[in-house]
């Protein structure tokens, strides 16, 4: 089983995965791009195999989908890293880009492919969907 470290920007928020990711995508609605500036790179893991050190906040809001989605940042510096879906407990939603090693994971699709900007560049080699992806497997 894999093991994967992670964090904030300014180093106060710490996090240690263990499992491998159910899912890997790039998300381009439009709730990803006022998060990022652009579309968000995630991979989903079950939370059982999250261990985090440091102070969260949390965001709640709906997004595209229609989820009320809790979003969690270090309270320092804002470093968003977390997300987690009402509409899929038990799994968390990580930035791929908080990872210590974020080649570790690659994304294989491409969603909301839609709401891209026209400047965006999705990667033609990844799967899309126009909308949100299929359920994950249970």
């Amino acid at each position: 089983m894999s093991e994967r470290q992670g964090g904030c920007l300014c180093g106060n928020v710490r996090y240690t995965l263990v499992g491998d990711p159910i899912a890997a995508r790039i998300c381009w609605c439009r709730t990803c791009q006022h998060v990022s500036g652009n579309g968000t790179a995630n991979a989903i893991f079950q939370t059982g195999g999250l261990e985090v050190t440091g102070e969260l906040d949390v965001f709640t809001s709906r997004a595209d989908s229609g989820n009320v989605i809790a979003r969690k940042f270090c309270a320092g510096c804002g470093t968003q890293l977390f997300a987690e879906s009402a509409a899929r407990p038990g799994l968390a939603v990580v930035r791929i880009g908080t990872l210590d090693d974020p080649s570790s994971v690659a994304p294989t699709a491409n969603i909301w492919v839609s709401s891209a900007p026209a400047w965006a560049c999705p990667d033609p080699a990844l799967e899309r969907y126009e909308h949100q992806a299929p359920p994950l497997p249970a």
